[in-house]
């Protein structure tokens, strides 16, 4: 045997693979350039075992470093996909806002809640008696008290009136906004609140501290037959709706 046999030269590949497998991976945690991250770790891991395949045929060394290279790559994926759909939930929480997890009827104890609460997640959808609170998951409940229809504004148009209350059952300082509510006629338009010249106690907005309660009156143009609480201005459907005709 030849002392002197040259070494094999390590694999040009298997290294590029590893160097494109770490800067995935480095980058994979960034919102939107992990976009680009994803396919350079795809591309890694095509050059990684192309240069593990040259090293199994005796081509080229580094068989070692070809397989760090694939695994680094195939890391570098799943870390990707995992940031993604976690940024994805987030984004989706913000736009869509505090959901409801549970209603109580009027005459609630202390916290708004009755032994006859029930799960209301889908409570956007399901239509709630007037009277009913609605405690969303950051710990706001919310409640359309009474409706007062008929309402001539300065103009001669018809005004309806809702009465609603915020209780900011949670920790934090939570936000509270006449915006937050629409009404909806029996033909499904929905519009936002409007002005009435003879308003009293009318809901504004500004923040509510944990355990603090405030109530006011948001006015609607005509008859509506259901008043829906959005959580987020961005939302596309209400956390809550309240039939009242």
């Amino acid at each position: 045997m030849d002392n002197n046999q040259v070494k094999q030269p390590r694999s040009g590949t298997a290294i590029a693979g590893l160097v494109l497998g770490i800067i995935a991976l480095l980058t994979s945690l960034l919102p939107i350039i992990n976009n680009m991250s994803f396919f350079v770790a795809l591309v890694g891991a095509v050059l990684a075992i192309a240069g593990l395949v040259s090293c199994l045929r005796g081509k080229r060394a580094g068989k070692g470093l070809a397989i760090a290279a694939i695994v680094v790559n195939i890391v570098s994926v799943a870390a990707v996909l995992g940031s993604q759909s976690m940024y994805s939930a987030a984004i989706d929480d913000a736009m869509n806002g505090p959901q409801a997890v549970q209603s109580s009827d009027e005459g609630s104890t202390e916290g708004g809640k009755t032994d006859g609460s029930d799960d209301v997640e889908n409570a956007g959808n399901e239509k709630l008696t007037v009277g009913t609170s609605v405690e969303l998951s950051n710990g706001m409940t919310v409640t359309v008290d009474e409706v007062t229809p008929g309402l001539i504004n300065y103009d001669g148009s018809a005004v309806t009136g809702v009465r609603v209350t915020y209780m900011n059952n949670g920790d934090e300082t939570l936000l509270f906004n006449s915006c937050d509510w629409k009404g909806e006629s029996v033909n499904g338009v929905q519009s936002d609140n409007t002005y009435y010249s003879e308003a009293t106690e009318e809901l504004s907005y500004g923040d509510l501290s944990a355990g603090g309660t405030v109530s006011g009156y948001v006015y609607f143009e005509g008859d509506v037959s259901s008043i829906l609480y959005y959580s987020s201005p961005f939302a596309d459907k209400p956390a809550a709706t309240w039939a009242i005709a």
